[in-house]
This record gives C-alpha cells, structure tokens and sequence, in this order.
C-alpha cells in the first residue's frame, strides 16, 4: 500500500540544533535536556543536570522550546524521541534536535508518534553514519520522509495513541502515590525509628549511628543471594508472555521466564547513576546487567523489607559506583553494602501492612504492561496507513 510522504525539512517550522555544544552546568536553575535522559517516548525525570538563569537566556538564543515540542536525539543514542508536555523551561544540550511542526501541516502529537515508528527510525538508521556511534546530521535528518495523512486523520491516529499514553501516565502517577505510602511507613518505622512501642526501646551505638537495641548491622552480602540475568536488551518482545527486567525504567515484556521468585530487582548500570529498584513476586527474566535480590532467610529478613532497605541506599550506591560515561554496580560494592536489619516481629508487621500496596502496585503495572503492548501494536498499523481512520469518529484534541 502506498501512502503519501512528506519530509521532515516540509514539515518543520522551527527546528533547533545546539550540536557540538554544552553549556555550563549549575547545581540548580533551568533543566538541562540530554540525549541520555530521552528515553522510550519519555524524558527521565529521576535525574536531571541544570543550567543557571543567566546561561539559559545567552545560551538559548536559536529560540526557547515550548510546550508540546518534540526532541530527538541523533547519537549515542539515536533515534529517541519525547514530548514536552509542560510549560516549564527546559534548556536543549549537544545531541539533541528540537522540532516544532508547521500548524498548517502537521499535528505535532501525531508527529511525535510518526518519529517513534519503524517506517521513520529505519530511514534515520539508513541516514546515519558513524564506526563507533552511530550519528545522523541535521542535513540528513531533514530528507526523512514522515507518512503524511490529512490535518482531521493525524488528529485521529494522535488521539487513538495518546489515549493509551494517558492511561500509563494515570497509572503511573497512582504508582508514584502508593510508593510514597509504603516509603512514607518505612522510613518512620525503620529510619526515624518511631515504631510501634519504640517509646520502650533504648538505642545504641554501631556502625551506621545510633539504632535500637536488639537490632544489628549486618553486610548485604551476608543476608541475601545475588543473581544476574542471561539476556540482552534484544530479547524484549512486544507481544511476550513474561515481565521482563532491565536497566530502563521501565519493565518491558519478554517470551520466556528464567525466575519464578519473589525477589529485589537491581538495575547493574545507568548512565547518570539512577540505579532503578524494583520489588516482583513471580515469573520473570531479567537482562545481564541486573541483579535478581533474594532473602537467604525469609524470617530473618523479608523481601520487602529488603526492597526499602535497598532502595534507601540508592545515593549511597551512586557514589560507590565505578565508570564514567556509565556508571556500574559491582557485585563487590553490593556484598560490601551495610544495612541494618530490624527485629524479625517488627519486619513481619511491616510486611503485613504494606502488602495490599504491593499488590496494588502490582496491578498497575501489568496494566501498563498491556497499555504499552496494545499501543505499539497499533502505532505502525496506523502510521502505515493499515488501519484506515477515515470513516472512524473519533473525538480529536
């Protein structure tokens, strides 16, 4: 079937490139927009580097991105695409591409879309060049042909897509509440130390501060099992059967189970030192670089427990981290890592009270799981023109 195509250079009325260039980083001020924090449709928002108010207005001077703008990396890595979705001022580094759709041609949600699918990242791939990494110019990027419909259709084709993305996003905010709770219990119980009945309890001195009598501080690699996956990121499959576990954020879908286990998963690397955590009792796979986590003994230390226990170590692994571009957990900082570990009674009681979270939790992210599965089935059928929306009433935004 043959569909109709326009270029990306016809298409685009504003497009800004700062390749080549970084600006001074601050300790606070103006977000600072990376490649490596665009990722899967999405910009990271666990970490960010700023820049000053200052170097944000003399830097920013080929124009300001504004809300529902699409950037797109074109190296290392290549081809990630996200939207903004606030207004809030982002400031643009080395690596990525601003595009701003002509109103009169395109719909920019639908554009967004258009740039995730395979008939447009085939042709960047085919563009770039590079031994090492591979990279496409700004000259090339503008050739790209983008699957052009009518102004009502991509309206049409947006709004079926980003319904999907509206959900996940819905859910995700839930998530974030749930996690808060469950966190929020924790660190009163096991960080400030205001348990029930700590009225009663004196505390003490070791090796982490002052803790309460009867608890000790123990190394990680005394209390759990540490495991690593077998698979590369390759092994994600859109339609696959089982949670599949990697470094990203985000918990893809993979055709086989090699873990049937309640366990902590640990992402092994990340470029900024995010190191995503992970709680899941199941089947699963997981990739190479992350760590499957397991209680030796249960009684003596639960795996949720285990799961805020880690977690709240997160800033303390970044900094025991080793690399540069990227930033690496070796099984040795992880077994040398101490934590203290509370009485097995009061453990148990936590369990007991932040288990409906977790499970809560749990089925939200499955949902998320086949939100994400449905929508990427759809996109190529739809930008490819497959599925046919012209007869369809849809609601357009």
């Amino acid at each position: 079937m043959r569909i109709n195509t326009k270029t990306i250079d016809e298409l685009t009325e504003k497009l800004i490139d700062y390749r080549g260039k970084t600006p001074p980083k601050a300790d606070k001020g103006v977000k600072l927009i990376t490649a490596k924090v665009i990722k899967e449709g999405r910009i990271n928002n666990t970490k960010h580097e700023y820049i000053s108010e200052y170097t944000y207005k003399f830097w920013m001077k080929r124009g300001f991105p504004e809300q529902w703008d699409i950037l797109i990396t074109t190296e290392a890595p290549l081809g990630e695409v996200a939207q903004l979705r606030t207004k809030e001022k982002v400031a643009l580094a080395q690596r990525v591409i601003l595009l701003r759709g002509n109103k009169q041609l395109i719909n920019q949600s639908y554009y967004f879309y258009a740039l995730r699918s395979h008939l447009v990242k085939d042709q960047l791939y085919s563009r770039a060049n590079g031994t090492t990494v591979l990279g496409i110019k700004q000259t090339e990027l503008r050739k790209v042909k983008i699957p052009y419909f009518s102004l009502l259709n991509q309206q049409k084709i947006a709004s079926i897509l980003s319904a999907y993305d509206d959900l996940i996003e819905n859910n995700n905010r839930r998530i974030e509440i749930l996690e808060e709770m469950a966190r929020s219990l924790y660190r009163e119980w096991f960080v400030k130390f205001r348990f029930p009945g700590h009225e009663q309890v004196k505390l003490v001195d070791s090796d982490l501060g002052l803790i309460p009598e009867g608890w000790e501080v123990v190394y990680l690699g005394n209390v759990v099992y540490f495991k690593t996956g077998k698979l590369n990121a390759n092994a994600a499959k859109i339609d696959g059967d089982y949670p599949f576990f990697t470094c990203s954020q985000e918990i893809l879908k993979t055709n086989t189970y090699s873990f049937d286990t309640e366990c902590v998963l640990l992402a092994g690397n990340n470029a900024n030192g995010v190191f995503h955590i992970n709680y899941f009792n199941g089947k699963f796979d997981v990739y190479q670089r992350t760590y499957v986590i397991r209680t030796i003994n249960e009684s003596k230390v639960t795996n949720k427990f285990l799961f805020f226990c880690i977690r709240d170590k997160l800033e303390q692994l970044k900094s025991l981290s080793t690399g540069a571009a990227t930033k690496f957990l070796t099984l040795t900082i992880l077994k040398n890592l101490k934590v203290f570990i509370s009485e097995e009674i009061l453990q148990s009681k936590f369990s007991i009270l932040i288990s409906p979270i977790f499970q809560q939790i749990e089925i939200l992210n499955q949902e998320n799981i086949n939100l994400r599965k449905q929508r990427d089935l759809l996109l190529p059928k739809l930008i490819s023109g497959e599925i046919d929306v012209e007869a369809l009433n849809i609601p357009t935004r």
